[in-house]
Parts: C-alpha cells; structure tokens; sequence
C-alpha cells in the first residue's frame, strides 16, 4: 500500500505544478521577470521597448520600465492590473496619455513618469486612481494641469513631485486639499503668484520647495506661525517644516516682515528689491528695513460731463510700495462692481458703459496697499441729452456738456490742503518757492522741517502741463533746496514738495505737504545760420573737391606717358671686347705680329662665331711664330 501511495503523491505534485505554470504567461521578450509570491516583478529597463509589452502577466505587483522610448500610454496596457503596486516609466520619451490609462489601477501606490516629455495633464488622465501615494512629474515640459485631474486622490496623496517644468500657474484650489501630503516639491518654474493661506489646512505638510522660481512675495500662512520653520531638512526636528524659496527675486518690504520674523537657519536667499537691499541676504538685513510706502493718487480725472446713454472712463492712478489696488465708492456709498453698465479695471479705470442720471454725483478713488490708504473724489454729471446741452459750473461760467481735464496730473492729496490758488501761482514765502528759473533748470527751496520728529527725507513731485509723467526726487532730511536740472524749455510746471517721516503711532511712512508751486521755463531759441555762408560753405566744398580729382587725374596722365616712352625705345647691342697680351718682343716682330692680329680681328668680325674658333687657332699660330721671332 505504501509502495503506491508514494508514486500517486509524486503524480499529484507534477500536474500541480504542470498547470501552475501552464496558466502564468511567459516574461515578456528581453525583460526579467522575479515570481516571488505573493508578488509578481517585471523588470524592462534599457531594452528599447517603444510600447508597453502585451504579454504582461494581470497578476503583476511592480512594473518597471525605465529607460526606453515609450512615446503613449494607452488604456489596453494596463487593463485589468488590480494588484499593481507600483509603476515606473521613467526616462521615456512619453508625451501623450489617452484618457483613462490608469483607470484599472485601483491598488496603484507610487506612479513615476519623471523626465518625460508630458506638456500638459488634463482631468481623466488620472482617473481611477483612488489609492496613489506617490505622483512624480518632475523634468516635464508641464505648463498646464487641470485643476480636477487630482481630485481622485486628494486624501491619500503623500508626495507630489512637480519640479523642473514651466509652469507660471498651480492648480491651488486643489493643493489646499491635499489633507495627507507630505512633500510639495514645486521648485525650477516660473511661479509667480502664491495665494495667501493656501497651506492652512495642509497639517502633514514637512516640506515645501519653491526654490527657484519668479516669486516676488511669499504671502503669510497661519501653518508656518504654528510649527517651528527650518531650511534644510538635515538636523531639523520631525514635528518642522523645511521651507526652501532660495533663488527667487524676493521683493523685501513690509510684506516679507512675517518671513523674517521666523526662527531658521540662513538659507543664503537675496533679495532682489528694492534697490537699497539688492543682492544682500535674506537674513542679515534687520527687521526695521522691511519698509513699504503709502499709496499716493498721481493721476485722477478731475470732473467728467457726459449725456443721458453715453459712455464715460473715469481714470484713476497710484504709486507705492508694494503696489496699491485701486477701487471705487459709488456716490451712494457702495463699492462699484463689474455689471452690466459698469466694468471696474486693475490699472484703476472705471468705465461706465450707459450713463442714467443716478450716476451723477461724486465717485471717490481708493488706493491700498499695505502701507494705508489714499482717497480721491471724481466729480461725475450727466446731463439729460447728447446735444450740447449747457450746463452751469460752480462759478457761473457757462461749459458745454464735455469734459474738460485738469493742465496737470499732480498729486492731488498734495494740492488739496492748500486752497489757496495765488500761493500756487507765485508761491507762498512760508511754503515752496521756485527761484533762478532758466531754460533747463530751476531751484526749489522749503522751509525746513527739524522739529517734525522721525523726519527721513524729502520728496519733490513735478510734472509738465503738457504730458501724465511725474517725476519724483528723494532729497535727504538736512536739505532745505534741490536744483532741477532736466526740465524742457518753454514748459509750464506744477511742483510739490513733501516731507516724509516716521508715523510714532504705526511705526510706518508717513508723509506732510510743505506746499506747491507753479512756474514756466524759459523758451529757448536756436541761433539761425544765414543763407550766404550755407552757399559759401557749399561753393568751397565743391572747389575743394575739384582740385583733387584735377590733381588725381594729371598724375594718372604723367604715368601713362612715361610707361609709354619707356616701352619705345629701342634696346642698345652688344659688343665683343678682345684682349691681347704679349710677351716682350723685338719691334719688327711686333710690327709683323701687329699686322697679322689686324687681319685676324677683320677675318674674326666677317666670320662671326663661326670663324672665332678659327681666329682663335691663327691668333695661337701667331702667337708661336712671334715667339721663335723672338728667339
């Protein structure tokens, strides 16, 4: 009985085994696959794969495929995955995703798709991954994500990954929701903008990286008062959080005075601006230096007439440090909204598309920042027609129904505490005078402000009746006179001065108006040239310029001539020069040798070079027959 149980229990565990291998598809091609239970791992990096393999076992737990050139994801390449984990698709080159690729994915816990080629995330790309963890999309070319497309996962997500892309704008409304996350990693974009209290309700949150990106401010949050605020991660507590905004063109004013205040490490973060506080660190400068300058209404339409029906354009405009808003009180008291008739700006125009007569009235200019608030009223009418209908100024004078605008934009505040219109004309000897007046220059003079405690400068405020600029000077507290040197003749000017100053009560910038002026520059008149030496200057410019071509052209013709005679005349001949030398000899020897070299020399000229070989061999013979001669 033994002896046939033991081969039954052998045939049992071969066809156990036989169909469990039968029913788990084969590893696809060039992948390793790693059975061990209860997982299952497929491992497919650097085979050069352009799609996600079909042969992908259902029962899979971790996919991994990494480094190849997988351009899209589709839905049939993950279907049916429940029991998948975790999923790399790293450094691919994916730059599409169809809707609904990962909603079979329900176990899914950590997706990698970093260093891909992904420009934009949209609402079902995401979909049905209700247990992610971990969402890496750092080194994209992300520049838009939708704002439903993490609205699967908002309770479970722990870590998202989004630097290194180009995004200017974050889907907010949706980062507040993150109850569980724990990392934001939104460093290398182009961020400009966070909103305030946007990390309130993040209690997990440990760290968030904004470095390097295009935020100016860094608005305060009630999470960073409530936990201890670090810059690295390394060596800080469990219960902090690592803020890291380094490289950003921080604007420090008044508004990073919270940032300031906080206790941490030096993150070697610079500011940006202002420009006293340019290029220095973050945490060396002092607290009191994180100053901001009230809003002051530089530009307002004085009064503006329109008809019953018509359009009109209020304009409003404001300068300080950080950037005033500017909004609008309707002349019952409410603030004006954007409706059917009316269209409110940032730049602080208002425009009323259809004038009734219950706009008439005054409308007042707002101007905030976080310094304070200036006001400024627009007297607004409306006549009851579109045909000129006349209507009666305060002074009696009869106006038709246009709107006349003020000869310059000045600071209005400024010029309304002085009522007085003849102290502007000619300035008030107490006040602001405007002396040594000439073409480009002028010299202002005020009286000095030393008992005014906490005084820190002065500001001149000017501008020209004939355009909006105004120009502003910051002269130092000591001064009583500043020189102006950049005026334009024949301009009629309107001047302010103010004193600026500490408010005890606020500790912030304060200013007082010393007074204002108005003055005319000089014209200036060009001296005209005459038309007699413009005609002589010409006449001698083209006699100048005659003599030298005369002149280049006669030394041209003296060239040409004399290669010309050198080129005719004719080349001399050559001539034979024959020496003789003699021994000493008797004379009629000499007489005899004579004779003989006279014919030789004749017999030598006929002959030419033929007969020179000859005449050399009689001229030899000679030569020995004078020599027996003379033996």
């Amino acid at each position: 009985m033994e002896n046939l149980l033991l081969p039954l229990l052998l045939l049992f565990f071969f066809f156990f085994f036989t169909t469990t291998t039968t029913n788990s598809p084969p590893c696809p091609k060039r992948c390793s696959c790693q059975n061990l239970s209860p997982s299952f791992t497929i491992l497919c990096t650097k085979t050069g794969l352009l799609f996600v393999p079909a042969g992908i076992d259902r029962r899979t737990a971790e996919l991994r495929l990494m480094d190849n050139f997988i351009t899209v994801l589709r839905k049939r390449d993950f279907a049916n995955m429940t029991q998948l984990i975790h999923l790399t698709l790293s450094r691919n080159t994916i730059s599409q995703i169809m809707p609904y690729a990962f909603s079979d994915l329900k176990g899914l816990h950590a997706l990698h798709l970093d260093s891909n080629r992904l420009t934009a995330i949209n609402e079902e790309h995401f979909k049905g991954l209700i247990n992610l963890r971990h969402l890496i999309l750092s080194n994209n070319q992300l520049s838009f994500i939708s704002p439903k497309s993490l609205d699967d996962f908002l309770e479970t997500i722990e870590d998202l990954d989004l630097s290194y892309n180009n995004l200017v704008d974050v889907p907010w409304g949706t980062v507040a929701k993150l109850s569980n996350v724990n990392t934001v990693s939104l460093d290398h974009n182009l961020i400009e903008f966070v909103p305030e209290g946007i990390f309130s309700n993040l209690h997990k949150l440990a760290r968030l990286d904004m470095t390097s990106n295009k935020l100016k401010k860094i608005p305060p949050d009630p999470l960073f008062s409530r936990i201890p605020v670090y810059a690295k991660s390394k060596g800080s507590p469990l219960t902090s959080l690592v803020l890291s905004f380094g490289g950003n063109p921080l604007h420090c004013n008044c508004e990073l005075v919270w940032l300031r205040r906080l206790t941490r490490e030096d993150d070697l973060e610079t500011c940006a601006s202002p420009p006293e506080l340019m290029g220095k660190y973050f945490w060396s400068i002092r607290e009191e230096e994180f100053v901001c300058e009230p809003p002051m209404i530089t530009h307002r339409t004085p009064k503006l007439v329109t008809a019953v029906g018509q359009s009109a354009s209020l304009k409003c405009k404001a300068v300080g440090d950080p950037d005033p808003y500017v909004r609008w009180i309707a002349p019952d008291g409410k603030l004006v909204a954007n409706t059917s008739r009316t269209v409110s700006y940032e730049n602080g125009t208002l425009d009323i598309l259809e004038a009734a007569l219950g706009d008439q009235g005054t409308f007042t200019c707002i101007a905030s920042n976080a310094a304070g608030e200036s006001t400024a009223p627009v007297e607004f009418r409306v006549v009851p027609d579109a045909n000129g209908t006349e209507c009666e100024e305060e002074d009696g004078n009869k106006k038709s129904g246009t709107a006349r605008p003020e000869p310059s934009d000045i600071l209005i505040s400024a010029k309304s505490s002085f009522s007085n219109d003849s102290k502007l004309e000619k300035g008030d000897k107490g006040g602001v005078v405007v002396a040594e007046v000439t073409a480009t220059s002028a010299l202002v003079r005020w009286p000095p402000q030393d008992e005014l405690e906490g005084l820190r400068m002065y500001q001149i405020q000017y501008n020209s009746s004939a355009d909006e600029i105004l120009v502003y000077r910051m002269i130092p507290a000591p001064s009583a006179s500043f020189s102006l040197s950049d005026l334009a003749p024949g301009r009629h000017y309107e001047l302010c001065v103010l004193a600026v100053f500490s408010d005890a009560r606020s500790s912030l910038p304060a200013t007082r108006p010393l007074g204002c002026s108005r003055f005319s520059t000089r014209a200036e008149f060009r001296p005209c040239r005459s038309l007699q030496a413009q005609l002589l200057g010409g006449t001698m410019i083209i006699v100048i310029g005659g003599i030298i071509v005369a002149s280049v052209l006669v030394f041209i013709f003296i060239l040409l001539m004399k290669y010309k005679i050198h080129n005719n005349h004719p080349k001399s001949k050559g001539k034979s020069n024959v020496c003789s030398q003699t021994n000493g000899s008797q004379s009629g020897s000499m007489g005899r040798s004579s004779s003989k070299l006279a014919g030789s020399w004749q017999q030598l000229e006929n002959s030419g070079m033929g007969g020179k070989g000859r005449g050399g061999g009689e001229w030899e013979g000679e030569k020995g027959e004078g020599g027996e001669g003379g033996s």
